[in-house]
């Protein structure tokens, strides 16, 4: 009898907090120039150095994320430093998640710069993105990393490749086309490669919502073009960023296209001085980051047919970028040391 409601708590438990996720991932994209600065990493249940994506493999980690620029330096994520770091996370364990900004620096939804060296009009664009995907798949199935998950352009809100691609100049036909022309280079290079469309605040339902009922165009980018939807969800942007919000985002478009999804880049403080935080009941602090990740999980979990299929923390392990651009002072996994914090463990198999 002891037995039986032991088993009961144990899967009542579970099944409150709810079912663990197929993909825990981590993006730690500037890992190799952090190294190349002197920055080691030591877990804290050892003191020994260690390899970061060894560490965070230890503790969980199945998929790495790594952002690729159209740069040829290192230092700004050309596919050569892509495709090196690559061999690391296989060999360490992982799964590839490949994130293409199309650009030579940074792409969001307040820049997305065409690349120097690319064309400037709209059909030698489609050529040149088509072929720039299909090379690149290709690149990383040749040295034996496939590519489980690639976006093809990273929080495309406003389009990408501006301002031949941007919906505010050009509204969405061209963005369509765009994608639609990187969606078939990752088709004609692997048939296993999902592709995903990756949105900044994925709580926002309303300007989600209306981004997807504009993007399909007959001819151009079809919901087929389309595996997974893929956002972002940070707390400090906004206090409409909510775990109910998202949940109602992220349940309605599944209800209307019946996609995966996944929550790409989010994060938690452990230092967030004079800033009004989405969930102000989850405390500053590592415990917090365990939590505020434990929560999406939640969400996504109790999403419908199974199509949460996982988190992926962004940049855990960046040191001398603590804040990560947000308006907090820290948001890593680890302290200034390269030692990590107890937080590490959220990426376990309840993840």
């Amino acid at each position: 009898m002891r037995f039986i409601v032991t088993l009961f708590t144990a899967l009542f438990t579970f099944n409150h907090l709810g079912r663990a996720l197929q993909y825990h991932g981590a993006d730690f994209s500037s890992l190799v120039n952090l190294e190349k600065s002197g920055i080691v990493y030591k877990d804290s249940s050892s003191a020994q150095g260690a390899k970061f994506e060894t560490i965070l493999h230890n503790h969980g980690v199945n998929l790495a994320r790594i952002r690729i620029w159209t740069s040829t330096n290192d230092a700004d994520y050309s596919l050569n430093y892509g495709l090196a770091l690559a061999k690391r996370a296989v060999a360490a364990g992982m799964e590839i998640f490949v994130d293409l900004h199309y650009s030579d620096t940074w792409a969001d939804p307040g820049k997305q710069a065409i690349p120097s060296s690319w064309p400037k009009d709209l059909n030698s664009l489609n050529t040149q993105i088509y072929t720039y995907t299909m090379n690149l798949v290709n690149s990383f199935s040749a040295q034996g990393t496939p590519i489980k998950f690639i976006e093809i352009g990273n929080e495309i809100n406003s389009g990408i490749l501006w301002p031949i691609g941007q919906i505010s100049v050009n509204g969405y036909a061209g963005l369509s086309e765009l994608l639609h022309s990187a969606a078939s280079g990752v088709r004609a290079a692997s048939s296993s490669t999902k592709i995903m469309i990756h949105l900044a605040n994925g709580w926002d339902s309303s300007s989600i919502s209306s981004f997807y009922s504009q993007i399909f165009l007959p001819g151009k980018l079809s919901t087929s073009d389309v595996d997974v939807m893929g956002f972002s969800f940070y707390p400090f942007y906004g206090t409409g960023a909510t775990l109910n919000n998202l949940k109602s985002s992220l349940q309605n478009i599944i209800n209307k296209y019946g996609k995966d999804v996944m929550v790409v880049e989010t994060d938690w403080p452990t230092s967030c001085p004079g800033v009004a935080l989405s969930e102000p009941s989850v405390p500053v602090s590592a415990a917090g980051q365990s939590t505020w990740v434990a929560d999406i999980r939640n969400v996504l979990s109790g999403l419908s047919g199974g199509h949460g299929l996982g988190i992926v923390y962004w940049e855990p392990g960046w040191i001398g970028n603590a804040n990560l651009g947000s308006s907090c002072a820290d948001t890593l996994l680890v302290d200034s040391s390269g030692n990590t914090r107890s937080s590490i463990s959220m990426f376990s198999s309840s993840m």
